[in-house]
């Protein structure tokens, strides 16, 4: 194998000549490498395009008999065959070079501007995509106009196994193939930092590749017109999925931004329990308790003790994960009274609810404005505050997040972490 370690821009712009009746003779130039099998870990580079003037050329790995350093490209015989077409093999220049890709290390989407190849086991194979400041030096020549600068600019390489597969041959944008399990690590605030940065189409594609939970996460940390692009190049039926597993004010708050006619699409994918109380979210002025309101509370009845409510309370841990305050209630869901799960902890576990809850209660009505809510919440340094209707009925909690929310800009108030995360069941969870 001719060729040694280094980068395309270290070849692509040479000479190619080949050797006749002693000397060389010019062919063309190196202006791209192809791909037949991009899908590899660490592909197989199969061939040089070179530029002639009867047009671009096909010259195998296996024809080039010497790379001269800083000199051209020897090969064995004059190129004559066509080079595949662009439906059927990967060219790393003109496909990869100055594309996107996600570094899930470094929380950010990058944009690959060289590739490293190396010779491994007598093939030349791509193993790294530099996404740095040399990369780009390195392609306009720095190398060769100040030398020794390049020696001085760290790099910034991502090694091939995290970019590749490729799973598609002559990609538009780099087909990104982070795995879904790798993006759920991040933060969601960081990975929607990332679907924003893509186009379109990778933006959907990195949506599809998560689960429910985590894509539900992450789209409630997008702006408004990203959220209603995706949820047009997803599809109603995954978007409805991943809708009905975020927080129902959130979900409510989006789906309030779209046309009736989308609505009730979203809608009709749901299950029956989740797309009613999302109806009736919905109706709820966005600047109001009841458009910040979401309904995953857990109420108890006041005559359970306490030991049994704590019972009660570990089989519901996956269907609600905000159990800092327990609500009181009738079996008409009147509240009576709350008390926070540290009371409960440090009660006797024969004790009764109805001895412990506080009956002076902090509420609000659905109509209370955003910002009267987020005062009452930080006046009383509540958790979370519930909302009544006008007979005393819990209708939903809004939480110190939300209310945060209401009163911060928006940019600001989805990069915030939030309290609650709904998983499965939706409706207000109950003990009994």
């Amino acid at each position: 194998m001719a060729f040694q370690d280094g980068y395309l821009s270290d070849f692509v712009g040479r000479q190619a000549v080949v050797n006749e009746a002693g000397r060389e003779r010019p062919v063309g130039k190196i202006v791209d490498f192809l791909v037949r099998k991009p899908d590899d870990t660490f592909p197989k580079i199969d061939g040089l395009i070179v530029k002639t003037r009867q047009g671009d050329r096909l010259a195998y790995i296996g024809d080039v008999s010497e790379v001269k350093a800083n000199g051209p490209i020897v090969l064995r015989e004059r190129p004559t065959e066509t080079p595949e077409p662009e439906q059927e093999a990967l060219y790393l220049v003109r496909d990869l070079l100055d594309k996107q890709i996600v570094d899930v290390d470094g929380r950010k989407v990058v944009r690959i501007n060289d590739i490293q190849v190396a010779n491994t086991s007598d093939s030349l194979r791509v193993i790294a995509a530099d996404v740095g400041t040399s990369g780009l030096l390195r392609r306009i020549g720095a190398k060769r106009l100040i030398p020794g600068l390049l020696d001085r600019v760290p790099r910034a390489l991502i090694t091939w196994n995290n970019v590749a597969p490729i799973t598609d041959v002559n990609p538009s944008q780099v087909q990104l193939s982070i795995s879904g399990a790798r993006l759920a690590r991040l933060h969601p605030s960081e990975l929607a930092d990332i679907i924003e940065e893509l186009s379109a189409k990778d933006a959907a594609r990195i949506v599809r590749s998560l689960d429910d939970e985590t894509a539900a996460d992450a789209f409630e940390h997008l702006e408004v017109d990203r959220q209603i692009t995706l949820i047009e190049d997803i599809g109603h039926e995954r978007a409805a999925d991943i809708i009905e597993e975020m927080d129902s004010d959130d979900a409510a708050d989006l789906l309030g931004e779209l046309d009736e006619e989308k609505q009730a699409q979203l809608l009709a994918e749901m299950e029956p329990e989740t797309a009613g109380e999302l109806r009736t979210l919905v109706k709820y002025d966005v600047d109001t308790a009841g458009g910040l309101m979401t309904t995953d509370f857990v109420w108890i009845y006041p005559h359970r003790t306490v030991a049994a409510t704590i019972d009660k309370i570990r089989d519901l841990a996956p269907e609600s994960e905000f159990i800092y305050y327990l609500y009181v209630t009738d079996a008409d869901r009147k509240l009576l009274g709350v008390l926070s799960l540290r009371s409960l902890l440090l009660a006797l576990p024969t004790g009764f609810i109805h001895k412990l809850m506080e009956t002076e209660l902090v509420v609000v009505r659905p109509d209370t404005p955003a910002e009267e809510v987020a005062s009452t919440i930080a006046r009383y340094d509540l958790l979370a505050l519930p909302v009544l209707d006008e007979h005393g009925t819990m209708l939903g909690i809004v939480t110190v997040d939300d209310a945060i929310d209401a009163i911060m800009p928006e940019k600001v108030a989805k990069s915030l972490p939030r309290f609650t995360r709904h998983r499965g069941k939706r409706l207000p969870v109950a003990t009994g």
